[in-house]
């Protein structure tokens, strides 16, 4: 889901025209504000995913890995199976060398998990040996049979360095879970099916004790609740099998039926090393994944800007004390105005202004109100009316400028006016002019609030 997310924001990026008001609107809603900056821009990729064409770019890429990911692990499976039948290999006239399964059932995959955990410190070097060697690392190599079009690989997908080495990482841990349960269901179904008779066998100088110590020490994990799991010293010497004249002993056959006790060991071996394990270093490597996906975020292309845009104040275009003067010798239609606005109002109305754009102008303007309303257009008539039962004390009213005034706009100022002790009219211009009406406009309003005359009704100049 992670990687969806990062390939969606790469594409939004792509076709993004949202202007800079309309980006800072999200960053003041609830979806974004006070966010971790991934955080942000993976609430704005899921508010504007529709907008992206089908099919998505994330839905390609993550059906190519699904497809490749299958082959490979279907593959690590055959193998583990044919690798564990092979070493579980009895003849009848010797016994089955459980040394051999035990280097690869528990020491092959500490050895592999080992180097993976120094893979995933190294992880931020686009250049990673241990990385490249891994079965999945051709996973890439493969990808190309899947993709019919030609239309889809990795060097046109925008992934980060970071993010590929992760997922090879993560991918390389499944094959070898994969790989382990083959070898267990190999052990269990060959176990079920044949008379084996275990014995370990080896030219270091070993004797029954040490080799004792050595597998009770693998099996403490299990030694408390699964005690027949765990091989007795009586049975290690009785199992321990020498080449030399190329027969059994007498001793070792009359015990044939006990060294077939030595399955479970190994199974639980296989189990608690091989696969529990290892599933561990998976759920390790998808919490590194997800961790690198939300550190390469914001470094696509045109994530910062779209960071900047959500977190930076509006700077709305105010005039200077020249045109504020110029502005006041000219004719005014209305007497009752505010040269400038305070921070704080009891409640904030914009009439018929979205939520988001309303957000948007009282960060522009740098007010605030414990109330943020909106009124007029497309909501009802009940509705308008809740909306003033709230109102009361010093409201702030946000108007379009160069729509004129309605007469359903002069019933609900008239409302307003006998619910509140003071209302300040600021008519807005449009995003692109920076909320800034030009004076035209604002005649037309004054003109209008001066024939209404209204003594508690004040307007922005």
């Amino acid at each position: 889901m992670q990687l969806k997310r990062y390939l969606d924001l790469y594409a939004l990026l792509q076709q993004d025209r949202s202007s800079r008001q309309e980006r800072r609107a999200f960053g003041l809603s609830d979806a974004a504000r006070g966010k971790e900056a991934a955080d942000q821009l993976r609430a704005w990729t899921e508010a504007h995913q529709s907008l992206l064409p089908r099919p998505l770019l994330s839905e390609q890429v993550e059906g190519v890995l699904y497809h490749a990911t299958l082959l490979l692990g279907i593959a690590a499976l055959l193998l583990g199976i044919v690798t564990a039948a092979g070493l579980l290999s009895y003849s009848g006239k010797e016994p089955v060398n459980l040394v051999y399964f035990l280097a690869v059932a528990v020491l092959l995959p500490l050895v592999t998990m080992l180097l993976s955990l120094i893979a995933m410190f190294r992880a931020n070097r686009s250049r990673n040996f241990l990385i490249h060697i891994s079965p999945a690392y051709w996973l890439t190599r493969i990808i190309g049979f899947f993709d019919r079009k030609g239309s889809l690989t990795f060097h046109t997908v925008p992934l980060n360095p970071l993010i590929l080495n992760w997922i090879i990482i993560r991918r390389s841990q499944l094959l070898a879970l994969l790989f382990a349960i083959g070898m267990l269901l190999a052990l269990l179904g060959v176990v079920a099916t044949r008379d084996i008779a275990f014995a370990w066998s080896t030219t270091l100088q070993i004797d029954a004790a040490q080799f004792h110590a050595f597998v009770e020490t693998l099996a403490f994990p299990w030694k408390a609740w699964l005690p027949s799991a765990v091989p007795s010293l009586p049975l290690v010497e009785q199992s321990h099998y020498f080449r030399l004249g190329g027969e059994l002993s007498d001793t070792m056959v009359s015990h044939a039926a006990m060294l077939g006790a030595w399955w479970k060991f190994l199974a639980m071996a296989t189990f608690v090393y091989a696969i529990l394990l290892r599933f561990g270093m998976y759920l390790l490597a998808g919490w590194g994944l997800s961790r690198a996906i939300r550190r390469s975020m914001p470094a696509i292309d045109g994530a910062d800007v779209l960071l900047r845009d959500m977190n930076e104040p509006l700077v709305t275009t105010h005039p200077d004390e020249k045109s504020l003067s110029s502005d006041m010798t000219q004719e005014s239609f209305y007497q009752r105005t505010d040269t400038k606005l305070t921070p704080s109002y009891d409640a904030i109305v914009g009439w018929a202004t979205p939520e988001e754009t309303l957000l948007s102008l009282c960060d522009s303007f740098s007010v605030a109100a414990s109330k943020c309303m909106e009124a007029g257009g497309s909501r009802t008539l009940e509705e308008d009316r809740h909306t003033l039962e709230a109102l009361g004390g010093t409201v702030l009213l946000f108007v379009k400028a160069w729509e004129p005034p309605t007469m359903e706009f002069a019933d609900f100022l008239e409302a307003v006016a006998k619910h509140v002790s003071k209302a300040v009219v600021v008519p807005v211009g449009t995003p692109k002019e920076g909320y800034a009406a030009n004076a035209r406009h604002k005649a037309v309003w004054e003109r209008k609030l001066a024939s209404l005359d209204y003594p508690n009704v004040w307007m922005l100049r």
